[in-house]
């Protein structure tokens, strides 16, 4: 683990960098992201997304069981199911606006800005989790993960969390905050994903019997975030194979490298 330390906290800190970046773009632009941009990183980041969460936990998590014959999927079946009820409970019970404009959840007072980071925010958790349930594989040295996909994991998810940070910070600033407050306000959006990395590795080297299930749960919470997120923003507006394009790449990319450098 010594040897791995530095890696391990980067893995751990990519995707709060992306979101910074994205935050960041308050800085030098007076408009929103090009739409044909932003398709094509949302595409990319789910074909990477989706690839990693077969490759790098869901496949890893049935290895980890494969002395149950048959029965080595059900862990990962369980996990996973889990991980989408328990973002599709959080979307039910929270209050929070999607970058399209449709409102979520219960009624609120928030202002937009503020249920559009939060809905931002507690998406950023889940990706976190993935993340930690990746390193966590790593270290335990129990699951088939190297520590190449799961800093490709991070990466893939950084780039996500881009657009996700110019989507907060940019608006705040045409509501009349300064440059500097909105920088900070889209960026501490992110703080959550370490975090949820954090705890996922301290609670599986604990307890390493539920990293199968932690591992399925992850992927099921990011693949719900995916579906309800990153393919509809991808999808949006005309009709366009930029996002398509992208999500083959991303796809292949993250393959590639889970395969070959796993």
């Amino acid at each position: 683990m010594s040897d791995s330390t530095p890696i391990v906290i980067t893995s751990l800190l990519i995707p709060f960098l992306g979101t910074a970046l994205g935050s960041a773009f308050v800085f030098v632009m007076r408009k929103e992201i090009s739409q044909n941009v932003q398709k094509g990183l949302m595409g990319f980041a789910s074909g990477i997304m989706i690839a990693a969460s077969v490759w790098s936990l869901l496949i890893p998590s049935m290895e980890m069981c494969a002395d149950r014959g048959k029965m080595a999927v059900m862990p990962a079946t369980i996990g996973l199911l889990a991980g989408f009820a328990v973002l599709l409970l959080i979307d039910y019970i929270t209050p929070h606006l999607h970058p399209d404009g449709v409102e979520e959840g219960p009624k609120s007072h928030l202002s937009k800005t503020a249920m559009l980071t939060l809905a931002v925010t507690m998406h950023n958790f889940p990706e976190g989790m993935a993340v930690g349930a990746a390193v966590g594989g790593f270290i335990s040295g129990s699951a088939n993960i190297s520590m190449a996909a799961a800093v490709t994991l991070a990466l893939g998810i950084a780039i996500q969390n881009v657009p996700e940070g110019a989507i907060i910070s940019m608006p705040m600033r045409a509501a009349g905050n300064s440059r500097r407050k909105s920088f900070a306000i889209g960026s501490l959006s992110g703080i959550v994903e370490p975090i949820g990395a954090a705890l996922v590795i301290l609670l599986t080297s604990i307890t390493v019997p539920i990293l199968p299930y932690v591992l399925a749960f992850a992927a099921g919470a990011m693949l719900y975030v995916v579906f309800d997120e990153l393919i509809p923003e991808a999808a949006e507006g005309g009709h366009s194979n930029i996002g398509i394009l992208g999500f083959a790449i991303g796809f292949a990319l993250m393959m590639i490298l889970d395969v070959v450098m796993g």
